[in-house]
């Protein structure tokens, strides 16, 4: 049956959809294993959920057409029209899932994910707000059941934090948390402001995807890797092993420290996991440079009047300056309630996606 409203060519991409789930569905019941059956298990996967929707599609159609025919008979009338009330409503909602399950997607939103934050602009209170938003997206992962590693934490005297990296790891990690890469800014009084004056300062947040050795292949000539003697706490062990880590990825510039742990070989494998997924994030950007994703765009410089989202405590108010929204829920939100703002600016997205395949 046709799938009225939607265009011929649309209606011919989902009819191909719905015949190579069927091919790829035989293919399975046959005979074959290892890397073709992964292959075309992994295919079968990423069609099934349209397909799905296609078939409740045309079941509605036909529940519809069948409601209209029996609305003819005096009798059975008033339960048609109730049924096509229903149908009226779920057909368009249908119609809609459809479309947004057709848009291009980004290969990294199922990934885990690797989070990098820092304090920017605002010395002390930077840092002590940055240790607030580590906490924050901690709640958040957790909540989600996700399995938040912390790869990196590094603190200063007042309790605030100089750099925290942590490994998220779940299914659609980096499509939650992708949107949360840039500047934000807090205005408050400090705890230290003896005037009652509101301060402001920023803190940078990276969300990049977490890669897999295969996605990136880092050349050990490439690398310089530098041992030490971990700093900070740590007790007399600080003093007595060079188990601190700094590798330095030669053709990119970028540099990763680690000294979490009191092995030198795990410092070095998690500052591996974080530059490789910089690296494959670098490689992302230059393939894909409208979605601007190097971690340079990401974070910007820091200064104030660079932000994507403001954290206003006397007002009580947190705004996303991508999407002019503003919530007055500052302390469920610093608790890590983040779905509300990561819903919307979501939903945006799916509108510009929208909006730019049907100019096409």
């Amino acid at each position: 049956m046709s799938l009225v409203e939607f265009s011929a060519s649309l209606n011919d991409r989902l009819d191909k959809i719905v015949a190579r789930s069927e091919e790829l569905q035989h293919l399975l019941s046959t005979d074959i294993g290892g890397d073709e059956f992964a292959e075309i298990s992994r295919e079968y996967a990423e069609l099934s959920p349209i397909v799905e929707l296609v078939n409740a599609l045309r079941k509605a159609e036909e529940d519809e057409q069948a409601a209209q025919e029996m609305a003819q008979d005096p009798e059975m009338r008033e339960l048609a029209e109730a049924e096509l009330q229903s149908l009226h409503e779920r057909i368009p909602e249908l119609k809609q899932q459809i479309r947004l399950a057709m848009l291009p997607r980004d290969k990294a939103d199922e990934r885990s994910a690797i989070l990098e934050l820092r304090p920017a602009a605002g010395g002390d209170e930077a840092a002590l707000f940055a240790a607030e938003l580590f906490s924050a997206y901690q709640r958040y992962s957790e909540a989600r059941g996700w399995r938040f590693e912390i790869l990196g934490y590094n603190d200063t005297e007042l309790g605030g934090l100089k750099e925290g990296i942590a490994s998220i790891t779940g299914v659609g990690v980096f499509a939650h948390l992708k949107y949360e890469s840039g500047v934000h800014r807090v205005q408050r009084v400090p705890a230290t402001e003896s005037q009652g004056r509101v301060h402001t300062s920023t803190v940078t947040v990276a969300v990049l995807p977490e890669a897999e050795e295969v996605d990136v292949v880092v050349d050990e000539s490439d690398l310089r890797i530098d041992v030490y003697r971990a700093s900070g706490a740590g007790g007399q062990h600080v003093n007595k092993t060079e188990s601190a880590v700094r590798i330095t990825h030669i053709p990119s510039g970028i540099v990763v420290a680690m000294q979490e742990e009191k092995s030198q070989h795990k410092n070095r494998a998690k500052a591996m996991k974080i530059l490789r997924s910089r690296l494959y994030e670098q490689q992302r950007a230059a393939a894909h440079e409208s979605r601007a994703a190097d971690r340079r765009s990401q974070v910007g410089t820091g200064d104030r009047s660079e932000r994507i989202r403001t954290y206003n405590f006397p007002q009580g108010r947190v705004t996303d300056h991508r999407i002019n929204l503003t919530l007055h829920k500052i302390d469920r939100i610093m608790l890590g309630e983040f779905d509300d703002i990561i819903n919307a600016l979501t939903q945006e997205e799916q509108a510009r996606l929208l909006a730019a395949e049907e100019s096409n």
